[in-house]
This record gives C-alpha cells, sequence and structure tokens, in this order.
C-alpha cells in the first residue's frame, strides 16, 4: 500500500492469531518486501458493488461537491478559497475537517479540473459504465491512502500503520476488535520505530481514542463497517479495493475461484504447479482442507524424496501448513537420503522428538534451498528459507564443497554469476573450483 512498510513479522502474528491458526517461526531480519499470502476472499458482483459506490458518503459528497463549485476560482495550491471553503461546509453540511479529503478526491478523479486558477466540472462522465465505475472507486480509494502521510486520520501512529492494519482486517473476514487492532498497531510500532517506555506508555494511552476516529474516517471513506458483533471488518467495497492494492504490491491475494481450481489436484498436479509459478501458496490451504493430513503429507514426501531440490522446496512449503497429525509419514521420510533432514526439521519445530541435525545437515540443507531457486518460479521463490548475506553466508559457502549435496556446484556458480556481494562471489568462485576438485577425485 502507497507510502506504508509492512512489519511482515508481527503482521503475520497478529493474522494468525485472529484467524486461530497455528503461528509461523518468528522472523528476525527485515523483510518488508517479501509477498505475504493472504486467506481467499469472495468477492461481491462487480455489478453490485459498482452500484453501491455512489452511496459512499466521501464520494457522495465529492459529487456535491462537484455541483456546488460549478466554475470558481481557486488558490495557488489548487483548493477553495477559505471564503468558498466556509460557504461549501454551511451549505452542504460537509464536516469541515473532511473537506480537503473531499476536494482531492473531486479533482484527482476528474470530477473537477482546474485549467488557470479555475475550478470547473471535469472530463469523468457521470454515466459510467461497470468497470469504470470500480476504476472511479479504485482511484478514489489510493487518494485516501495516499493522504497517511499528510496525516489522514490525524493519528500518526495509525496513519504510519495503516497499510498493516488494513491488511490484517481483510485476513480475518469476521472482523477485528479494535482492541486488538490497538495491540497491533503498538506491537508494530514498537518494534519499528523503537519507542522508549514512556514513549509506549503515552500511545498506549492515547491509540484507542485515536484509532476510534480513523475508524469513523474509514467508514466515512467507504472501507470498513462495524458487524453485529461490534468488531470491524471491510465493506465488500473495501475487500475489493484492498485486495487490488495488495496485488499492486505484489502480495498474494487470491479469490476463492482462483484456489478452487487447484483443490482438485494430485499432489504431483499440485506441487508442478507451485513450482511453475501457476499456483501460489494461497492455492496450498483448499487442497489440504480436501485431504487427510497423514495421507497428504505422504503423497508429497514420495514426491519429494524422488524429485529436484524445487520439488523438495515446493513440499516443504506445504508441509509447512500440516501439524502433528502428519507425524507419522514424516517421520518415515526420517530414512530417506534426501528427506531425512527436512523431516528432522519439521518434527523438531513441532516439538517432537527428533534426531538431532549435524551442522554440515544445515548447510546441505542452505544448499538444497538455493537449489530451490533454479527450480522455482514467480511466488513459489519466495517461501524458500535462504541464508541471510554476510560474513556467515561467506562462511557456509566455504562449506558448501564438502556436502555430497549433487547441485552445490550449480549453487555455487550461481552465487558466483548472480549474487551482488563480491566477497561471497570471490568465495562462491573459489569454493567451486573446491568442489569441482572433489568431484573429479571421486570420477577418478
Amino acid at each position: 500500500m502507497a507510502n506504508n512498510v509492512f512489519d511482515l513479522a508481527e503482521l503475520r502474528k497478529l493474522i494468525d492469531e485472529q484467524a486461530a491458526v497455528p503461528p509461523r517461526p518468528p522472523e528476525e531480519t527485515s523483510v518488508e518486501h517479501e509477498a505475504l499470502t493472504f486467506p481467499p476472499v469472495l468477492p461481491a458482483p462487480d455489478a453490485e458493488l459498482a452500484a453501491a459506490v455512489p452511496a459512499v458518503p466521501l464520494v457522495a459528497d465529492a459529487i456535491r461537491l462537484t455541483s456546488w463549485t460549478g466554475t470558481r476560482d481557486v488558490t495557488t495550491e489548487g483548493h477553495l478559497t477559505e471564503p468558498d471553503a466556509e460557504a461549501a461546509v454551511r451549505e452542504l453540511g460537509l464536516p469541515a475537517s473532511r473537506l480537503r479529503l473531499i476536494w482531492i478526491v473531486a479533482v484527482n478523479t476528474g470530477l473537477l479540473q482546474i485549467l488557470g486558477g479555475r475550478a470547473s466540472r471535469g472530463p469523468l462522465s457521470m454515466q459510467l459504465t461497470v468497470e469504470a465505475t470500480l476504476e472511479f472507486w479504485d482511484g478514489v480509494v489510493m487518494d485516501v491512502l495516499d493522504r497517511a502521510d499528510e496525516g489522514l486520520t490525524g493519528s500518526a501512529v495509525v496513519d504510519g500503520h495503516l497499510a498493516e492494519m488494513l491488511a490484517t482486517i481483510y485476513s480475518v473476514r469476521s472482523g477485528v476488535a479494535t482492541a486488538n487492532l490497538a495491540r497491533g498497531i503498538l506491537q508494530s510500532h514498537e518494534v519499528a520505530c523503537a519507542p522508549g517506555p514512556v514513549e509506549m506508555r503515552r500511545l498506549a494511552a492515547a491509540l484507542p481514542a485515536e484509532l476510534l476516529e480513523a475508524l469513523s474516517l474509514l467508514a466515512y471513506c467507504g472501507l470498513v463497517e462495524q458487524t453485529a458483533a461490534g468488531r470491524t471488518a471491510l465493506t465488500p467495497l473495501g475487500v475489493w479495493a484492498i485486495r487490488r492494492d495488495l496485488l499492486r504490491e505484489g502480495h498474494d491475494a487470491p479469490t476463492t475461484a482462483e484456489v478452487e481450481v487447484f483443490a482438485d489436484l494430485s499432489a504431483a498436479e499440485l506441487v508442478e504447479a507451485l513450482v511453475k509459478g501457476s499456483a501460489t501458496q494461497s492455492a496450498v490451504a483448499g487442497w489440504l482442507e480436501r485431504r487427510a493430513p497423514e495421507s497428504a503429507a505422504h503423497d508429497l514426501i514420495e514426491i519429494a524424496a524422488s524429485g529436484t531440490a524445487g520439488q523438495r522446496g515446493a513440499v516443504g512449503a506445504i508441509l509447512e501448513e500440516l501439524g502433528p497429525e502428519a507425524e507419522k509419514p514424516v517421520r518415515q521420510a526420517l530414512d530417506d537420503p534426501l528427506m531425512r533432514r527436512y523431516a528432522a526439521s519439521w518434527l523438531h519445530i513441532r516439538d517432537l522428538e527428533a534426531p538431532t541435525l549435524s551442522p554440515e545437515d544445515h548447510t546441505w540443507l542452505a544448499v538444497d534451498s538455493l537449489a530451490a531457486l533454479m527450480h522455482l518460479s514467480g511466488p513459489a521463490a519466495g517461501r524458500i528459507d535462504t541464508p541471510e548475506p554476510g560474513e556467515d553466508l561467506i562462511k557456509l559457502v566455504g562449506e558448501m564443497p564438502g556436502t555430497g549435496h549433487p547441485d552445490t556446484i550449480a549453487v555455487l556458480d550461481m552465487l558466483a554469476t548472480a549474487h551482488d556481494d563480491q566477497a561471497v562471489v570471490k568465495a562462491a568462485r573459489k569454493a567451486a573450483m573446491k568442489a569441482r576438485s572433489l568431484e573429479h577425485t571421486k570420477l577418478g
């Protein structure tokens, strides 16, 4: 979302808490550019959404202000003069605190135009098709979200975390309690800005009232509404607009129809779709819902045990979504030479009895994760846990030749060719020469 930064770890944590699903392992590094996967949504029909746009209070006020404005002089900044602004508020009954936003929306969407210091009726037709109406609505929402940097809600903290707040509400279709929204914002702010204890206490005291005011504004803008249970949820128009914004930002935000097409695939077909990038991680939940966990894990492990690193990476991402009920086939995989390390790691993360992995095993897994990137396309690559850059990666590169992984040389060549850090490039070239020498010795 425009001009806002996701704190991925905190957002995932809050989404997981609200949706009551097993939380993912905590993130320790900055991942603000990583794509998130959101639950599938069932958008309202386009015609129904388009018919609702004129009734959004912000849109209705922008249309009324357009008619009232007619043709008149504006300031050098392109806004109503002070006397005209006061008259508009008085005669139209507009909220004075929101007049600037209403005017910006009217001008930016083409309801009004400003030429030569005068405002007049803009080029936007009042008789729009369904598609054009939704494009208009998209522009309205972008104007609203873009104002966050200028003090949209009156709360600097809410404005700074507006994107992740809306994304959280989007993820929980039943709505989110205001107290949980406030807690999530405070957690994100503490991580992102590291305020001191005194400042955090001040924010915690002020935020509830500020958040209520912000939610009131977002309701006026047609994005949120209160459920019968008193929670905050997105309106149907809000779901459509926030989904579109998430997609613009590169996140995985599918519709129900988009993921249902993958639900009846075989395990091999789903893995292939993930590897090729025609399916995203959002397809996994629907696929797993139609299968017993033990059966799904068995079929997936069978594919990974005889497959490429890319297939193992895709399978690993699916297995992440399964709990202890899949223990039996995963434990059996401890006997497989290519899957034993993944199985041990999976069991360990779930606090189940598992053999300890050696440093060499961890290096092998790192090589396999990097090798997976050479096979995976699109969003699938973002699900693989790859080593972080820096001195640790240089040390890891030096250890790779001794792993015995079949893709070691290919991985080292990839690092030597594509990595940004010249120290890593140099280490990868040296390690690749060593790996080739070892391979030649074995062949001899």
